[in-house]
């Protein structure tokens, strides 16, 4: 699995990607990541990607020249194995579902991440579609992708080091939640681990289990 981000900010990328498990399936072979900086597309001396708004309004907007061309590189053609997504307040909600739908349909995955303002409309024309990870404003696309890139990944075959935290995770199971979780020691503070869960009985554990889901 390829992950790219055309970010103006590729060490937001990369700082996050290279460690902990996404940087061991980096090292595995598992996945990748890359990144595109639009600015190296920019045609002025000073590298502007960013414009005044028409019509007014407060804030800077994302060029579609330098994005044009940083999708293209990421994109050169058609492939139905890609998929270009323009992180966008506006876009397809992201769900565990929709993770599992990237990783069964693709090995190549581009996302655009936007600045200041947003990015110019068009670039929408550009992509394959928009998705929104959550009602709420962030300052740049880079966490959103990242977000997207983690989820993801994880369901990549051999990514997660035991297959077994896939088959009964939060929201993997017709929209559930999570069960809650315990580890040593059985006492703290006089908070104790549930009986269900030290008496061994694996039938009773799964029906604890059920009955608080959240």
């Amino acid at each position: 699995m390829k992950f790219t981000a055309i970010t103006l900010f590729p060490d937001m990328i990369t700082a996050y990607a290279n460690v902990a498990i996404l940087g061991r399936a980096q090292k595995a072979k598992l996945i990748t990541v890359a990144t595109i900086n639009p600015r190296v597309f920019a045609t002025d001396v000073h590298g502007t990607v960013d414009d005044k708004p028409y019509g007014g309004g407060a804030g800077m907007v994302m060029k579609i020249e330098p994005l044009y061309k940083a999708i293209k590189q990421a994109a050169p053609r058609a492939s139905k194995k890609r998929h270009v997504i323009l992180m966008s307040a506006s876009g397809r909600p992201f769900t565990q579902r929709v993770a599992e739908e990237f990783a069964q349909k693709y090995s190549d995955i581009v996302f655009v991440c936007g600045r200041y303002e947003g990015v110019d409309a068009r670039v929408a024309e550009f992509v394959d579609e928009e998705i929104s990870v959550g009602p709420f404003v962030l300052t740049g696309g880079e966490l959103p992708a990242l977000a997207i890139m983690d989820a993801v990944a994880r369901l990549v075959p051999g990514v997660l080091g035991n297959a077994e935290s896939l088959t009964e995770e939060s929201h993997n199971a017709d929209g559930e939640g999570e069960y809650p979780h315990y580890t040593r020691p059985e006492v703290f503070k006089k908070l104790k681990v549930p009986e269900e869960l030290l008496s061994g009985n694996h039938q009773l554990i799964a029906a604890w289990r059920k009955k608080n889901i959240k």
